[in-house]
């Protein structure tokens, strides 16, 4: 594990190329099940589209949205158009792949590929009801106040920001049990690691293995936000997540993972809204 500079030179094509390599893995697993997904299967969280609420009729952008099942699952509930965004032009493929095998047309699904930073000119309306943001995504931005200027800009007036994300603590926590730190929790420097295979296949060979992430700390996000002229509704703290995010989890019934029974818990996933005047 090494630190680097703020911002690691060449981090982003680095990033690029690893989310660009692991894109037909993640297709392809049984973890992802697009056909599942197709079939009607479900990739929310099971908190989230309470406290997202009544999307019917609304506007929905997704930023850093990989293959698209969570804009989808969104516009099956009932947003009137959804837009996703990511870096990786094969991610983005998958999704348009998607919304053509679930009957959606661009004017109710539509799907682009730019970073986040460049997301103003590159999403096709000016803003959106509803900027949702899920799980796995933040740690790949070195400036947390840049992003949310830009999530700030996208939103409607009436509208708000709902983001689902691992809680920075995890990312302090050893692979094995996620119970010991073995890393800092507010350096404000990159991680860049070494990162072979994928979540969603362990064994899965790749070549592209340098993973340049950063730790925002729960106070860094809701200070950028509130920065950026979003008032704070409301902050949640989880104690499950999705996946098996440490080798001591064990799943649950709810398909969630969680520490074993022995072990203290800690809080594994945070959910926040901040909505705009």
């Amino acid at each position: 594990m090494a630190a680097g500079a703020n911002r690691s030179p060449g981090w982003l094509d680095a990033n690029r190329a690893l989310w660009d390599e692991r894109v037909p893995v993640h297709a392809a697993s049984a973890s992802y099940d697009l056909e599942g997904f197709i079939e009607g299967g479900d990739v929310l969280m099971d908190f989230e589209p309470g406290e997202v609420g009544d999307v019917a009729g609304r506007r929905l952008l997704q930023l850093q949205c990989h293959m698209g099942q969570e804009a989808l699952t969104w516009a099956r509930l009932g947003a009137s158009r959804v837009v996703g965004l990511d870096f990786s032009e094969p991610a983005v493929k998958v999704a348009r792949r998607l919304a053509d095998d679930l009957g959606y047309a661009t004017d109710r699904a539509e799907f682009v590929v730019s970073d986040v930073y460049g997301a103003v000119g590159a999403v096709p309306d000016p803003n959106y009801d509803i900027v949702y943001v899920s799980a796995g995504t933040i740690n790949w931005l070195p400036d947390i106040r840049h992003w949310a200027r830009v999530v700030s800009s996208l939103i409607a007036p009436g509208g708000f920001v709902y983001l689902c994300e691992f809680h920075p603590i995890t990312h302090t926590l050893d692979d094995a049990t996620g119970s010991r730190f073995v890393r800092d929790y507010a350096s404000g420097l990159p991680v860049v690691r070494e990162a072979p295979g994928t979540y969603a296949d362990r064994s899965a060979p790749t070549v592209y293995n340098v993973a340049t992430e950063w730790i925002h700390s729960l106070g860094d996000v809701v200070s950028a936000l509130i920065e950026a002229g979003l008032r704070i509704e409301f902050l949640h703290e989880h104690d499950k997540t999705m996946f098996l995010q440490f080798k001591s989890f064990v799943q649950g019934e709810d398909g969630c993972f969680r520490p074993p029974p022995a072990q203290p818990r800690v809080p594994l996933l945070y959910s926040l809204k901040a909505s705009r005047a």
